[in-house]
């Protein structure tokens, strides 16, 4: 009988340690599911679901130097850029659309509804401790009401992390100063006081 029950906490442990990580932004209102961890970013891709709350406004326009992305709306619509600054498409649900590294996109909920979808990041890189990071900083106040983090040299690791570049900025520009405020961030540590974020993930 000690036996049987060993085992059944045990498979009970295993069950609860596989079920999907939701985690909610207090900020913007949104949640994100990790469907597939990555935290190593040693895999080949990083899947999440995220829902959206009516108005979001998502992320602005950008693009990717490495990693591809493939946007698989469940449920409501998912308004976005690809290609462009105003090129629009609009994903309904069961709809999906890739978005190769170098390509510009955005996308928001313009919706009065909630919008849900999946992001599937190949190859994964650093995103997870991107998203993460960001998360865990709205989570402890250290954003702006936009989301963004509010000390510079964390919002430039992040950028770094998600393979980031804004449109609109100069790319040389966005590289020089976001090179400058990692080589700060690295004699200040500032790294490591943000590892938290996603470490915890990987020592389940």
């Amino acid at each position: 009988m000690k036996e049987l029950t060993n085992i059944q906490t045990q498979t009970a442990h295993l069950v609860a340690t596989q079920q999907p990580e939701t985690i909610v932004n207090p900020v913007t209102g949104d949640r994100m599911t990790v469907l597939h961890s990555n935290p190593t970013g040693e895999g080949e891709y990083f899947k999440v679901r995220f829902d959206l709350p009516p108005g979001a406004k998502g992320s602005p326009l950008h693009y990717h130097t490495k990693m591809g992305e493939t946007f698989t709306v469940l449920q409501g619509c998912l308004e976005m850029e690809v290609g462009g600054r105003g090129k629009r498409l609009t994903l309904q649900a069961g709809e999906s659309v890739y978005v190769p590294p170098g390509m510009q996109h955005s996308f928001r909920n313009a919706s009065e509804q909630w919008v849900t979808y999946t992001s599937e990041n190949t190859p994964a890189g650093q995103f997870e401790q991107f998203i993460r990071g960001l998360f865990g900083l709205a989570i402890d106040g250290k954003t702006n009401r936009e989301g963004m983090p509010t000390n510079p040299l964390h919002l430039a690791l992040l950028l770094r992390k998600a393979d980031t570049v804004l449109v609109g900025p100069s790319h040389l520009v966005q590289k020089l100063l976001i090179d400058t405020l990692i080589q700060v961030a690295g004699w200040l540590g500032s790294e490591q006081a943000i590892a938290r974020y996603w470490n915890k993930s990987s020592d389940r």
